[in-house]
């Protein structure tokens, strides 16, 4: 075993280790305010089942898909996880950049679309599960709708389907439908945090926000991820949700 994880690559390392860091997050988060959304009530299921479904999930589901999709980025000539011909700016500091002024804009465009609904801004969850489920989103979402769904849409349509054409083209549109299911996926826990009951109470504008919002955030992190690889999409999202979810809603 000890020989197996010396032939491993530093970037397959480092994927494993930030594979088990989002599990880890993943289950504390049970523990904390609102950090079990969508799960069954905790009265009838017991927390250290929740949090180890929590991180088994994590670990096994989105680690699992994570790889494969790690396997197609080195196919399709991504920068590794840990890629040395990638640069700190590349990889980390126009990430982080970008990352704050994205979350700057969401404040913004959530300021300006409470005005058309009675439900005012977007919640946020409380601190410090905010703080957590930054780095747990950051490492765990990124693992799912990034780094597996785009290389495997890009090679399952341009290099088997087109025969390696239109690679570009088919990156961008890759990168569109991961965020339209990135940010479906975030209706559940704004129905939540929002008391709403059913989907349909959902007012336009918020569903506008959420999608608008999201998606924003999806592009830029799969443009990043192509650029930096995987490290530089986790930093945009994560430092994005730091601005969003911890700062602004501790200011809040």
């Amino acid at each position: 075993m000890h020989n197996e994880m010396h032939r491993m690559t530093l970037s397959t390392r480092l994927y494993i280790t930030l594979v088990v860091v989002a599990a880890g997050l993943a289950a504390l988060m049970t523990y904390l305010p609102f950090g079990n959304m969508g799960l069954p009530p905790q009265d009838s299921v017991p927390l250290s089942m929740l949090a180890a479904v929590n991180g088994a999930m994590v670990l096994v589901l989105y680690g699992g898909l994570g790889y494969v999709g790690l396997r197609l980025s080195r196919r399709l000539g991504y920068p590794d996880v840990w890629d040395e011909t990638v640069t700190v700016r590349d990889r980390v500091l126009d990430p982080a950049i970008a990352g704050l002024w994205i979350g700057l804009i969401f404040i913004v465009i959530d300021n300006a679309m409470a005005r058309l609904h009675h439900l005012g801004p977007l919640p946020h969850p409380p601190f410090p599960t905010s703080l957590v489920a930054s780095f747990q989103a950051g490492i765990g979402e990124e693992l799912l709708f990034r780094l597996f769904f785009v290389p495997f849409l890009v090679w399952l349509i341009s290099h088997v389907a087109l025969k390696g054409q239109r690679e570009n083209l088919v990156f961008w549109i890759a990168a569109v439908f991961s965020g339209i299911f990135f940010a479906a996926g975030h209706i559940p826990s704004v129905m939540l945090l929002l008391g709403l009951d059913s989907f349909d109470a959902i007012p336009t504008a918020v569903m506008v926000e959420i999608f608008v919002l999201n998606g924003t955030l999806s592009m830029v992190a799969a443009y990043a991820m192509r650029k930096g690889g995987f490290l530089a999409a986790v930093t945009v999202h994560t430092t994005t949700d730091l601005v969003w979810h911890v700062i602004w809603g501790l200011m809040r």
